[in-house]
């Protein structure tokens, strides 16, 4: 059926949404709408108009952020495996070296120097930046949590219990330091002077990554357990499980007061409103198994992805776009949003990258197609509305 049955502002309509769903791959389907549209009465064709300028912003919404720029940058130290990294109150990144067996510091032009640990095989893990200006990290092997000032002093803590393998480690509410023991399956708190008080959460939960949530908890991660778990800083843990055996990881606070979680397991990114309530995200990349997981500046989550040699975005709609990571095979890790307003992330192959967003805010800029699309469908939505009202009046 071709445009002799439809008012010509309609045929606009159609067919700009036609030639858009047909770049969706949505071709089938737009070109069904034209018999449907000629067979609608006046009223039926309105609310079709309606609804099609309704499916256009839907669409619209769903487009990927605009092209954004990888750079990669080589540590020093050969077979490093760069693990945690985190935002400095100096305005450089933080990162530990999880076999060099150092902490290092990368400036956002690239310029990086490494500190070396004192006692040899301590296996830094998560790292954070503290209430006092200082960076802690957890020592998994070192079974101790240590600080380094930005000067590049380093100070340690042993942890009470022998093998508690300390993993992610976080800035609490309570001016506190919050660390996950894996083996030890505790939750240890550390003052900033360094006395370490612990809790337990259920047997056999090992607990990996921390966060602090919006609601003044810490929240975790149970890899064993395969639950996420929330603990008052008061010690009062409760736990959540997960629909399915998704492993979960690192975990971070979102920008819409959920917590924010990645399942490599499954390939799943999770998400955990404060009262408990869960909803999961597939990645689009079969196996790309995700682990480090950040709340960026431009209001989206952003994850690695271990296998799928990926950055990922998702956004608290849910909608997740990837970006391919410029040489192969990096296994990217941890992630954090930098002070330079971009994304850096660690590869364990031995470098920091830096996702470079495009623009402030790495909003989804339409092309000329979909501006013009945009336009016909705002003008036909218009126009239909007021040839339907005059026809009525004449009548």
């Amino acid at each position: 059926m071709g445009c002799e049955y439809l008012t010509k502002i309609e045929c606009v309509i159609i067919m700009s949404l036609k030639r858009y769903l047909a770049d969706a791959a949505l071709e089938t389907w737009g070109g069904n709408m034209m018999f449907y549209f000629g067979s609608f009465g006046r009223t039926a064709r309105l609310c079709a108009v309606l609804s099609c300028l309704v499916l256009s912003f839907l669409l619209f919404e769903s487009l990927p952020a605009g092209a954004v720029t990888i750079n990669e940058y080589a540590i020093p130290t050969a077979g490093s495996g760069p693990a945690g990294i985190t935002a400095g109150p100096d305005g450089n990144l933080w990162f530990t070296e999880n076999s060099g067996n150092k902490i290092g510091r990368i400036t956002t032009s690239g310029a990086i120097t490494e500190y070396a640990l004192p006692a040899a095989d301590s296996t830094p893990i998560g790292i954070t930046a503290g209430p006092d200006g200082n960076l802690w990290f957890a020592e998994d092997s070192g079974n101790r949590v240590g600080k380094i000032t930005t000067g590049g002093t380093i100070t340690e803590y042993a942890l009470p219990e022998a093998l508690s393998e300390p993993y992610g480690i976080t800035a609490g509410p309570d001016g506190n330091l919050w660390f996950a023991e894996t083996k030890g399956n505790r939750i240890g708190k550390i003052t900033t002077s360094g006395a370490i008080t612990e809790y337990t959460p259920t047997v056999d939960s090992l607990p990996m990554f921390i966060t602090a949530g919006p609601d003044g908890n810490l929240w975790f991660t149970e890899n064993g357990g395969n639950r996420v778990g929330k603990i008052t800083t008061a010690g009062v843990i409760t736990e959540y499980t997960l629909p399915a055996f998704g492993i979960p990881e690192g975990i971070t606070a979102g920008p819409d007061g959920s917590l924010w979680f990645a399942e490599p397991q499954i390939s799943k990114i999770g998400k955990i409103t404060t009262a408990g309530v869960l909803t999961e995200y597939t990645i689009p990349t079969l196996g790309g198994y995700p682990l480090g997981i950040t709340a960026g500046p431009d209001g989206n989550l952003w994850f690695t992805e271990g296998f799928g040699n990926k950055i990922g975005r998702i956004t608290t709609a849910g909608l997740i776009t990837e970006y391919t990571i410029p040489t192969a095979v990096n296994q990217p890790y941890g992630i954090t949003a930098g002070p330079d307003g971009n994304i850096w992330f660690t590869e364990q192959s031995g470098k920091i990258g830096q996702l470079v967003l495009a623009g402030p805010t790495a909003a989804a800029v339409p092309t000329m197609t979909e501006w013009g699309m945009i336009i016909f469908i705002l003008s036909a939505g218009t126009g239909s509305v007021c040839y339907l009202r005059r026809q009525r009046r004449e009548s």
